[in-house]
């Protein structure tokens, strides 16, 4: 009996440890290939492949619609482009009513023709009275008549534009924070117009009175630009057609805006006065020949008047009166500078 047991207790432990074996490599072949033999990594793959499907195709989806509105906002703005290549074209022959509205006058073209005539007869009668020259007469008639009124007419316009860019902010300004209230634009363009100063509170009525008359808000702003030609109205305009037709953040666009147009409006205050300078120079050098012309004419009326009734003279200051105009042009064409 003890040698059996002692025969048999080997073959059980071989046996014992063969079985241990057998069941871990089959636990360990269960558990690599448990997910294919269950299915489950097929679902896990096939869902998977929907999820990453739906994703891409909301990923097309988001970026066709991307796609769709930066083509609107780029066929709008081609569209104003467009639109003001037409009205540079235009402003440059400007009629003459749309000369008076830009410059805030109420006139008529016979108010201004009466203007011009009685600027003509007065400067007459100052050259009648003042030299008794019939062609120094006439030259100041004709100066009346085209010369004044134009020019008057051209600094009202100026003025008027400058006040409008001065202002021009603070008005949107109000704009943006009524619509961050929760107000309608239409609403907060109603209080510009109602509280603003000259010329926005006019040209603001303007837009709300169209909009009475049943024009949209967006065809009543884009008409702006027409009344002010100055870029700052395009863009105000421009904002509120595209957010009008594309959508988007009202509040957020006319904020930028307002930073734009405060920080265009700093850098042509740095442009004025760093060519004040330049143009205080350019009108000393301009203005001293004639003071010097007219110091000589009193100091020493005879050396001075050989220039005007010797021939040679009359050359030589025509040949000067042509040469300082263009040295006044070129230094004007240096000076200026267009915004």
């Amino acid at each position: 009996m003890a040698d059996l047991q002692a025969f048999l207790t080997p073959q059980v432990t071989t046996i014992a440890v063969a079985l241990l074996a057998a069941f871990s490599i089959g636990g360990i072949i269960y558990a690599i290939f448990e997910p294919t033999l269950s299915g489950r990594k097929a679902r896990e793959k096939r869902m998977h492949s929907v999820s990453s499907r739906s994703a891409t195709i909301d990923a097309a989806r988001r970026a066709k619609d991307g796609d769709r509105r930066r083509k609107s906002v780029q066929d709008q703005l081609k569209e104003f482009e467009s639109r003001e290549k037409k009205k540079a074209q235009k402003a440059a022959r400007l009629s003459l009513e749309e000369r008076i509205d830009q410059a805030g006058l109420s006139w008529s073209r016979t108010t201004f023709f009466v203007f011009s005539g009685i600027c003509a007869v007065v400067l007459m009668l100052v050259g009648v009275f003042a030299t008794g020259s019939l062609y120094l007469t006439a030259g100041l008639g004709f100066v009346g008549a085209l010369g004044v009124p134009r020019f008057y007419l051209s600094r009202r316009r100026k003025k008027r534009v400058n006040a409008f860019l001065n202002e021009l902010p603070n008005a949107v300004d109000v704009v943006v924070r009524g619509t961050k209230a929760g107000l309608p634009l239409g609403e907060c363009i109603q209080i510009v117009s109602a509280e603003a100063r000259e010329p926005i509170r006019t040209e603001f009525k303007r837009i709300v009175e169209a909009q009475t008359m049943g024009i949209t808000l967006a065809e009543a702003v884009s008409k702006l630009p027409a009344r002010m030609p100055v870029a700052e109205a395009n863009f105000f305009a421009i904002v509120i057609m595209i957010q009008s037709q594309s959508g988007g953040s009202l509040s957020e666009a006319l904020g930028n805006l307002s930073k734009v147009l405060r920080e265009r409006k700093a850098m042509k205050g740095k442009i004025v006065a760093m060519s004040q300078e330049a143009k205080s120079s350019a009108a000393i050098i301009g203005s001293l020949p004639f003071l010097v012309i007219g110091a000589l004419s009193v100091l020493s009326p005879s050396y001075m008047m050989v220039l005007f009734t010797d021939p040679a003279g009359k050359i030589i200051v025509g040949a000067s009166v042509i040469w300082m105009m263009m040295g006044l042009f070129i230094m004007k064409k240096m000076i200026n500078f267009d915004f």
